[in-house]
């Protein structure tokens, strides 16, 4: 029996047909993932007592996606995160991005990669039930300088892990930060908010951010605050701490600077778990830097605030204007390359 299907999943107005792959593994995870912007918009795993659900926020349709200012499962590109007034400097010429939070650019602007149409090819591997994704995003595309061409991988692997694997390739010099932004509820997506979630994140700091979101350029220690994830803690208790830095966003939506890298293999960034179903999620990732976002921003139907979580692996916001940060600069010749996997578990 094969792990891979796909079926039409919808049409655009132009008449292009959205399909829905489906990965499968032996033990019954199942990702399913659309053409259109990469979206994951189911991930079925086991609680405790072998019961599957679906774990990720999504929309009911197409329609739902097209329409969602949320970036529920998409892939996120060209830059992952926020870029200040969506200006800086590369190689000494100035270059201006589409604004569309505010002054700032974010997620690569409103032709971001979660709203395109990407090539897919399908096929069994070693590593286990694999959908690669191909997009060329045009020179000026949200007004990004060179010919980004990229590569997205999707791998459902045998112990349980979704598996992303990104690389891209420019002609000219540009800056590329990829991210996947999964909303994740380890009790089952509508089941209830994820504030009784406890989280572990691998950082001894922070990049605090100003009113709109942007990094200031300090690196904050998170020791004995609320952002001290080093050992597990319940989000909810956190979120009452009364900091200013959680006052912009009502919540988390801040970036945490990773321990370095010892080796090419992706580390352990962060660790979720469910008291309730017991489903625990590890992140591993070969990034600097992790995005933790509460759902402040939810609302309404069918998901309220903090309905899910983000853990988005990638390279700092605003790199691009922060020269002390690692740079997301991307060069002919050089070729972009990072892996992140979301592996889950279940606790006794």
């Amino acid at each position: 029996m094969s792990n891979i299907a796909h079926a039409p999943y919808g049409s655009l107005p132009d008449g292009t047909t959205i399909e829905q792959f489906t990965l499968r593994n032996s033990r019954g995870m199942c990702a399913r993932i659309l053409t259109y912007g990469g979206i994951v918009t189911a991930l079925e795993t086991a609680d405790r007592a072998g019961r599957r659900a679906n774990i990720v926020l999504g929309c009911a349709d197409l329609e739902g996606y097209r329409a969602d200012t949320a970036h529920f499962g998409t892939i996120v590109g060209r830059y992952a995160n926020r870029i200040a007034r969506g200006r800086f400097i590369l190689d000494g010429a100035a270059v201006q991005l589409t604004c569309n939070d505010g002054p700032n650019s974010l997620h690569g602007g409103d032709a971001g990669f979660g709203k395109v149409v990407w090539r897919a090819v399908a096929a069994e591997t070693p590593m286990g039930a694999c959908l690669a994704l191909h997009h060329v995003s045009p020179h000026g595309a949200g007004g990004y300088p060179g010919i980004l061409e990229v590569e997205v991988r999707y791998t459902v692997t045998p112990d349980d892990a979704l598996r992303i694997d990104y690389e891209a390739e420019t002609d000219r010099p540009t800056v590329v930060n990829l991210t996947h932004h999964g909303y994740f509820n380890l009790a089952g997506a509508g089941a209830r908010d994820v504030y009784d979630h406890a989280l572990m994140i691998a950082a001894d700091a922070f990049t605090p951010v100003d009113a709109t979101l942007i990094p200031t350029g300090e690196l904050q220690p998170v020791a004995g605050g609320p952002f001290d994830f080093c050992a597990p803690a319940t989000i909810g208790a956190r979120l009452r701490a009364a900091d200013p830095q959680l006052r912009p966003t009502g919540g988390f939506d801040h970036n945490f600077i990773l321990a370095p890298a010892t080796s090419p293999a992706p580390r352990l960034a962060a660790q979720l778990s469910d008291p309730t179903s017991g489903r625990t999620m590890t992140v591993l990732t070969t990034e600097p830097g992790l995005q933790f976002y509460t759902g402040n921003f939810l609302g309404g139907r069918p998901y309220g605030r903090g309905a899910g979580l983000c853990l988005e692996t990638q390279h700092f916001p605003d790199s691009p204007n922060q020269p002390a940060f690692p740079s997301t600069v991307l060069r002919p010749g050089e070729r972009f390359r990072s892996t992140t996997l979301y592996q889950f578990s279940v606790a006794d």
